[in-house]
């Protein structure tokens, strides 16, 4: 028996001991923190932080155990007076529930509810996301967003078919491209842009393999010069400099010229959710946010990156779910000429969209709703009779109130 194993009964008596004193003073206060590395993982977590802000028994904490120097960066996008915690003193205190939407792990001696909520369908970096060669069983509960990826965990070892973990609770994010609280309309003219004009948005995938490196700056000025409203989306990753991640490329320089010669924008937000709605059209290469289009069952155009499914460890089965539903093309001449016809028949396609995403979001609309469900049971709290339906966009940070180091 190893010193661990000895210590485990001790350390886990310690820690209920804890949880029982502090629920004797405060019984109906809980804490909760969110851990995010980029602020693409906040934007899945966003619409479950902010519902929990409208419950005054609740105190909500944002945290980047990995990047704390980069924390207000990450969490630019939070409400207005939201916390930011240091990894240091996060150490120190005691959370009923630790949220995250990738494999990030805090350090907390104290103890936790470990809940993770995963941050994208898209099948990349297959044996650590989709079919994990390593094992999960130290989450506390599991929000897995449709029931491919759970089957897949369970087939790969990573969980056991009866864990009490796992919980099919769907895609928070997703809620409004669903949910009716956004319209195309709305959206564009929040942001002083003529509904109009056809809106295209393009969002790639990271790493050197993308489209962004093959042919991102042909794509964005053939698409401005066709005279469509032009919004790019970039991922986290793509605004690193290091070539891992970008190719050592500056591409916020490098398009923003384009785009400021016509109708372009480069969406700064975390969560693109809104601007899906925006958009008649997404070009992509292979990213959760094409299977997260499906939901507006709209046209999406596909450019083939054979380099990126090798050197992204994408899944097969998902290039071919994304090629099943997609236009698929391989230059930038040909997206731009796709667009084109796809417009004009917008409905190609429809029932294979809507099938697949069916498959791959589960019960869109209401998995907010079932995740903050969720997390009052483990914080064994009773939910409050209402709680206000926040925006659904976020509105951008201006004020972050941050704990000291």
């Amino acid at each position: 028996m190893t010193v661990g194993e000895i210590l485990s009964p001790l350390v886990n008596a310690a820690r209920g001991l804890d949880v029982r004193l502090r629920r004797a003073r405060r019984p109906d206060d809980r804490d909760v923190v969110f851990d995010a590395r980029t602020s693409m993982e906040y934007g899945m977590m966003a619409p479950v932080h902010r519902r929990l802000l409208a419950d005054p028994r609740l105190r909500t904490w944002l945290m980047s155990s990995e990047r704390p120097g980069l924390a207000r960066a990450i969490f630019r996008d939070a409400p207005p007076g939201s916390r930011i915690l240091s990894p240091r003193t996060a150490m120190l205190n005691y959370y009923d529930a630790y949220i995250a939407a990738d494999f990030v792990w805090a350090t907390l001696p104290r103890g936790t509810c470990r809940v993770q909520m995963f941050h994208g369908v898209a099948g990349k970096w297959s044996h650590i996301y989709d079919r994990p060669e390593t094992s999960m069983r130290g989450w506390d509960r599991l929000f897995f967003i449709n029931r491919r990826r759970l089957q897949n965990y369970v087939a790969s070892g990573a969980v056991d078919a009866d864990s009490p973990a796992i919980r099919l609770v769907g895609m928070p994010k997703s809620d409004c491209l669903v949910d009716g609280s956004l319209t195309r309309a709305g959206v564009l003219e929040a942001h002083d842009m003529d509904p109009v004009r056809p809106t295209v948005l393009y969002a790639p995938t990271w790493t050197r393999f993308s489209s962004l490196n093959a042919m991102g700056e042909d794509l964005v000025r053939g698409l401005m010069a066709a005279g469509y409203r032009v919004l790019v989306k970039l991922h986290d990753n793509s605004l690193d400099r290091a070539v891992v991640n970008s190719g050592g490329i500056d591409w916020v320089a490098r398009l923003e010229p384009i785009l400021a010669s016509g109708h372009g924008h480069m969406i700064r937000s975390s969560d693109a959710s809104p601007w899906l709605v925006a958009a008649d059209v997404l070009i992509t290469d292979h990213s959760s946010i094409g299977f997260e289009y499906l939901l507006r069952d709209r046209p999406l155009i596909r450019i083939a990156m054979p380099e990126l499914i090798t050197g992204a460890n994408i899944g097969r089965e998902y290039v071919e779910l994304m090629t099943h539903v997609s236009t698929s093309v391989t230059d930038a001449d040909a997206a731009v000429h796709a667009v084109a016809r796809v417009i004009e028949d917008p409905a190609q396609l429809s029932s294979a969209r809507r099938a697949l995403a069916d498959e791959l979001f589960h019960a869109p609309g209401r998995a907010t709703e079932r995740a903050v469900e969720e997390l009052y049971a483990v914080m064994e709290l009773e939910p409050p009779d209402h709680i206000p339906q926040p925006s659904s966009a976020g509105s951008g940070t201006r004020r972050l109130q941050v704990q000291p180091q």
